[in-house]
């Protein structure tokens, strides 16, 4: 433990014994001067703070002050009461140095203080910590949401938000803690008026009754020396208040109070010279000395002067300076040409025409529907979505948006805000009438309405949706399509830091023995390659674990670790209770593409000849759009050994459709072929 740690335990020690053990005056003395001290050095360093959280430990050091000052206050009052008048030599000072002797001039200066800190100070610090603690918690949300818009928008990074949040927070406790220890400052008050009236009174009876003192004897000797106790008390309380109240009523800024004051006070030269004509002329037209009036409107006027040169000064070098930066800039920041080197995950560009949608002064509430969005595939597909960089291009057309991935555009689109997209049930009504256009996220036909139409349109089974909402449901297809190339090393290590602060034994099996961070993502970007969530990450590690020592090899691991996901993708796919309706791959073309599988040290591929290759894709093709015109969804079954290589060979040509091994599939669900793949 630290010197310094050792230092505030005594201290606290110290306060106990004060009030148990009587104390010499020396060390009474002593202790009065070290209280002014650390009152003094407390509204110095409040005074020097840029906001409040710079001295957060305030609350918890007011209070052990305010236990200190009274535990004092006890030993003095014993030194006075007990020691026949000898409370050393600090309170005899300040009992006739300081008012001069007089009793009751000290005890009216005593009460002027008390009632400074009481009535003025200590109320308004108390009133302000209140409205401070009520108002930080009633803007938390607000705050919050703001960090959480800025981040999607990428104008800040994951650890900025976080230091954000816990600075609100931090702000929320602080105030709050501020509030009760407030109280403590106007208990303090109270109890020094309480302490010097028992002091007096029973200062009278020792005086009078124990030392034979007349009346006028015992009250000059008694009420100077709890005068002079008071004050040494009352000062330093004086000091802790004002500190209070500094910080409490201090909003953050770039420097401290005397630097703030002092700009911000005299940031109007010529208000100066007006405050210095105002007083020259109280000095003309008062009996007042015209001498005092006119040294101090010539301070304000040579003030005034100077700042105001100081003040051109500073403009004309503002103005060389700009210039020069914007001539030097990209001379001497290599900074800036290494930022545009920053390629974004996942970005957002739209035309001029469609800023309203972004501009939450416009009722844009795009930010939201990003958070939105981010959350809901975090909850579907257990990944975290990367920051969401939303900008305009003005050389995209104005209504026309773009998506890109890692900085490639892979999807886009156009709006129009004004209409709404009506897609059509099958059955077309001639009365609905609009602009032609493709819905972005599906590719299904659809018009753009006018309003006046929406409700005709819902009333004939269209389905009618706004802008904002077709753009979220293509950024959320475009990010699930291509989510197996946003996941990298670095996301996977975020997640597998995530799931070992709940299953660390389990981590430890799996990695960094015997698979690497890449292993791993390699494997979670193949299930998400093929729409299957990874979410629950403890039975894909448990997979992991059990057969990462007998394999390296990913493609296989992944067909493991779907086997055990068997129960998600039954689900994914069907209904509990309902019957699946799939396309199955005949046993002659599951023994040809199983032949076709070469096995090396660097795992396996498969080497079909390529006019096999086209029958199996051909055949395919026409089973799943013989399904699909049935209306229902196509899933293609074969088993476990031929799917993964099943999957390669028709995934460039209809990507889209799931293909499942018998091992997917619950014993529970009931399947029923409605086509087989035959590769002729």
């Amino acid at each position: 433990m630290a010197a310094r740690d050792f230092s505030i335990l005594l201290g606290v020690i110290l306060i106990v014994i004060m009030l148990i053990i009587p104390l010499p005056t020396g060390m009474i003395d002593f202790l009065i001067i070290i209280n002014i001290s650390i009152a003094l050095l407390i509204i110095l360093v409040s005074m020097n703070t840029r906001e409040p959280l710079q001295f957060s430990i305030f609350p918890t050091l007011l209070l052990l002050i305010t236990l200190f000052r009274l535990g004092l206050n006890v030993s003095t009052t014993r030194a006075i009461l007990g020691n026949q008048g000898d409370a050393g030599n600090v309170i005899d000072t300040f009992g006739n140095f300081v008012v001069g002797g007089n009793a009751l001039v000290g005890f009216v200066v005593f009460i002027i203080l008390v009632v400074i800190q009481f009535v003025v100070i200590t109320k308004g610090a108390e009133r302000v910590s209140e409205v401070g603690a009520r108002f930080t918690l009633d803007a938390m949300p607000g705050k919050q949401m703001s960090i959480d818009a800025d981040l999607n928008a990428g104008m800040i990074s994951d650890l900025e938000a976080r230091e954000r949040r816990k600075k609100i927070e931090q702000e929320a406790d602080f105030y709050g803690s501020m509030d009760g220890a407030s109280k403590f400052v106007k208990g303090d008050a109270i109890a020094g008026i309480v302490i010097v009236i028992i002091n007096i009174i029973f200062g009278l009876v020792i005086g009078m009754m124990q030392e034979g003192l007349s009346l006028n004897e015992a009250a000059g000797k008694y009420t100077l020396l709890t005068v002079g106790d008071g004050l040494v008390s009352q000062i330093p309380a004086l000091l802790i208040s004002t500190a209070t109240g500094i910080v409490v009523t201090r909003a953050a800024s770039e420097g401290n109070l005397g630097h703030d004051v002092t700009k911000q006070l005299l940031a109007y030269p010529k208000m100066l010279y007006v405050a210095g004509g105002a007083i020259a002329l109280l000095g003309f037209f008062t009996p007042i000395e015209a001498m005092v009036t006119t040294t101090v409107a010539l301070i304000f006027g040579i003030g005034g002067f100077m700042l105001g040169r100081n003040e051109q000064k500073a403009i004309d070098l503002e103005e060389i300076d700009g210039e020069l930066e914007d001539q030097e800039e990209d001379i001497k920041s290599p900074e800036s040409v290494v930022n545009l080197l920053q390629v974004d995950p996942i970005e957002f560009e739209f035309g001029y025409g469609l800023i309203p949608l972004a501009d939450a002064n416009q009722g844009g509430d795009l930010l939201d529907r990003v958070v939105m969005i981010r959350r809901q595939l975090a909850i579907e597909m257990g990944m975290i979505v990367p920051v969401i960089r939303i900008r305009d291009n003005i050389q995209l057309q104005p209504n026309e948006y773009s998506i890109k991935i890692k900085g490639n555009e892979v999807s886009k689109g156009e709006l129009l805000l004004d209409h709404f997209m009506a897609m059509s049930p099958g059955v077309e009504d001639e009365n609905i009438t609009g602009i032609e256009t493709i819905e972005p996220a599906f590719g299904l036909p659809a018009l753009w309405i006018s309003e006046e139409q929406k409700d005709q349109a819902e009333l004939s089974g269209y389905t009618v949706v706004d802008p904002p909402s077709v753009v979220s449901t293509h950024l959320t297809e475009v990010i699930k399509r291509f989510a197996h190339e946003l996941i990298g090393r670095q996301e996977t290590k975020q997640l597998i830091d995530h799931l070992n602060e709940t299953y660390p034994t389990l981590v430890e099996d799996v990695t960094p023995n015997p698979l690497s961070t890449g292993d791993i993502q390699k494997v979670l970007s193949r299930l998400l390659k093929e729409k299957v969530s990874i979410r629950n990450l403890p039975v894909i590690f448990e997979t992991l674990a059990d057969y990462g020592q007998m394999t390296k090899d990913t493609d296989l691991l992944t067909e493991y670790v779907r086997q055990s996901l068997s129960r998600q993708i039954t689900k994914q796919y069907a209904t509990e209770g309902e019957t699946m309706y799939v396309v199955t791959v005949s046993g002659a073309v599951e023994k040809m593409v199983a032949d076709a599988v070469q096995q090396t040290e660097h795992g396996s591929f498969l080497n079909l000849d390529p006019n096999q290759m086209q029958s199996i894709v051909e055949s395919t093709m026409v089973e799943v759009e013989r399904m699909q015109e049935t209306g229902q969804m196509p899933i293609i079954l074969c088993s476990p050994a031929v799917r993964m290589y099943y999957r390669h060979i028709i995934e460039r040509y209809i990507p889209h459709i799931p293909v499942l091994s018998y091992n997917e599939l619950e014993s529970t669900i009931e399947v029923q072929s409605v086509g087989v793949v035959n590769g002729t």
